[in-house]
């Protein structure tokens, strides 16, 4: 792997035999051409190698939807719906593979790639702005500062509508958190190196006490119910019918779920979709693992680990500390031959390996462990709202751990003793409050920089103006553009309420995530060239992926219309 140090970004390793090619929009500059380097050989003794994009995404994909969304779905429909959630993963770690097998060719982000096809910069620059409006919401922050006031009001959930002091403490908590979470990004040298450190931390330490609480306090059978959720592939929420197969005028209060396949293959009908919940169900589809456009900075921290082609471009440095750090203005590409492409298909499976064995288990281990606590901790059919999912399973925390039920561990064991009472309850009331605030807090590090190194690392390449800044003062470029971000996050969050942001955030992001996969296989079969080029599984999986993802944008925009009256289901 490449070191801190970068070699002159304005001389690249040009090969007098292979001209560079210039395929797309002649409005982007033409790559620079160079030697592909070898890929890690993975052993024990250089285990760090495995700390690359996977971990740092993977730890930044627990956040949003898996601490709010996640327990209100399963707190409902126990794990019965988790399946959707599986499946976005599972194509949102295909999507991740994909474009970053763009980044390991020319060491370019995708969402430079994307720029790069026609009809041109200004088109794509439009369209995506669009897509990427409502990921800009500082929901994250506002969400973060609820356990913090929960445990200043002595357990009480803040009244942020009715009750001034609870609005101005949000209000300063959320802001501070925000300003909080800026640290990381200016300062450590490469800003994929801050964010390393912060994700390996949170990583441990949020798995770490949800397994324990887990362990010890969650009986076998829940466990079941949420692994198993993830294989109930067809499940949707549905509503009760009379005899005649008409919608029941009475609704039982547990809601139920009934599968798809076995509806139409058993009864020849469709299930009677129940829309209450449809739009958290679809979110948080939406948002388990990264979601919407979200999942681009994979390319970018390819790119800045030095992977394949990303070891001659640089990286991004911090505003302090990144001295000697640059980043060029053009990808650099290399010539496929017999002694190059052995290497890139090292470099391919290495990418591989970095999103199946890293990010997807520990999406799907973030996306069970949270759910688990409102499984165990809540009856089935609690209805909650947002934080107050997580508030109500903390507090169903602090039942369990105070008077242990039979069938957990600390129970069966005889460790009740030893690790209930009041006093634990308190202890692990409190823990899980503040895992929420750890959860949320990091994740918005990661989010901020993935909103401001998509566009920053764009019209560093796109922008004639930015091509002729000099390659070192790229962080100038991008504490610009962390400034403004904070300006205009700071006034959101003065003027909107954290159930608003969310619901602002997490319109787009199906619809976002989908035409992406599309888009992304087409700039992969324009732009690279043929041996690189993806076969017909990643293809396949491309185009299945954004189908998916917007039938559940739709699915969303509908349960939204619905719920101002505008349609009737």
């Amino acid at each position: 792997m490449k070191s801190d140090a970068q070699p002159s970004p304005e001389k690249p390793a040009n090969s007098p035999k292979f001209a560079a090619p210039h395929p797309g929009s002649p409005a982007m500059p033409r790559w620079t051409t160079g030697e592909l380097i070898e890929a890690p050989i993975m052993g024990w003794r250089n285990m760090l190698a495995l700390i690359g994009p996977g971990l740092v995404m993977s730890a930044s994909a627990i956040g949003g939807g898996e601490w709010l969304l996640g327990p209100e779905v399963t707190a409902k429909y126990g794990g019965a719906l988790l399946w959707l959630a599986a499946l976005s993963i599972i194509f949102q770690a295909l999507y991740n593979i994909e474009i970053s097998r763009y980044t390991i060719y020319c060491g370019e982000p995708i969402f430079s790639g994307k720029f790069r096809t026609l009809p041109g910069p200004w088109f794509w620059l439009v369209l995506y702005l669009m897509f990427d409006f409502s990921t800009v919401f500082p929901y994250l922050a506002a969400s973060a500062v609820v356990p913090v006031e929960v445990l200043i009001l002595g357990g009480a959930m803040p009244d942020h509508d009715h009750v001034a002091y609870h609005w101005w403490l949000n209000k300063v908590l959320a802001t501070g958190i925000f300003l909080l979470a800026l640290v990381p990004l200016i300062f450590g040298g490469k800003i994929f190196n801050s964010l390393k450190v912060v994700m390996s931390t949170k990583l441990v330490l949020v798995f770490g006490f949800l397994l324990v609480l887990g362990i010890l306090f969650s009986r076998p059978a829940a466990w079941a119910e949420i692994w198993s959720g993830f294989f109930k592939v067809g499940n949707v929420p549905a509503l009760a019918r009379d005899a005649d197969g008409s919608r029941a005028a009475e609704q039982p209060k547990i809601p139920q779920v009934e599968n798809i396949f076995v509806e139409v293959t058993q009864r020849g009908r469709l299930p009677l979709l129940d829309f209450s919940l449809v739009a958290s169900i679809a979110a948080l589809a939406a948002i388990a693992g990264n979601g919407g456009l979200s999942n681009t900075p994979v390319s970018n921290y390819a790119r800045d680990n030095g992977w394949g082609m990303g070891d001659k471009v640089g990286a991004i440095p911090s505003m302090i500390g990144g001295r000697g750090i640059a980043l060029t203005h053009t990808g650099c590409v290399f010539e496929p031959n017999e002694k190059t492409l052995p290497r890139w298909r090292r470099w391919y499976w290495h990418l591989v390996r970095d999103q199946l064995l890293i990010w997807m288990p520990a999406c799907l281990i973030g996306v069970a462990l949270p759910s688990l606590l409102s499984v165990e901790f809540l009856p089935r059919g609690t209805g909650t709202n947002g934080w107050n999912a997580a508030v109500m399973t903390a507090e169903g925390v602090r039942e369990h751990v105070t008077s242990p039920p039979a069938g957990t561990l600390v129970a069966d064991a005889g460790l009740s003793g030893y690790l209930s009472g009041p006093r634990w309850g308190n202890v692990f009331w409190a823990l899980t409050l503040l895992c929420g605030f750890l959860v949320l807090g990091t994740t918005l590090v990661s989010t901020i920089d993935g909103i401001i190194r998509r566009w920053v690392d764009v019209f560093w390449i796109s922008s004639p103006r930015l091509r002729r800044v000099d390659p070192r003062n790229i962080r100038y470029v991008y504490f610009g553009v962390l400034i403004c971000y904070s300006i205009f996050g700071i006034i959101m969050l003065w003027f909107f309420n954290p159930k608003q942001l969310i619901d602002w955030a997490t319109l787009g992001y199906n619809f976002a995530i989908g035409f992406s996969c599309w888009h992304t296989l087409v700039l992969n079969r324009i732009l690279l060239p043929k041996p690189l080029r993806p076969g017909i599984v990643p293809s396949i999986s491309l185009i299945t992926g954004g189908i998916f993802f917007w039938i559940l944008g739709v699915v969303t925009v509908l349960a939204k219309l619905r719920s101002v009256g505008l349609i009737d289901l």
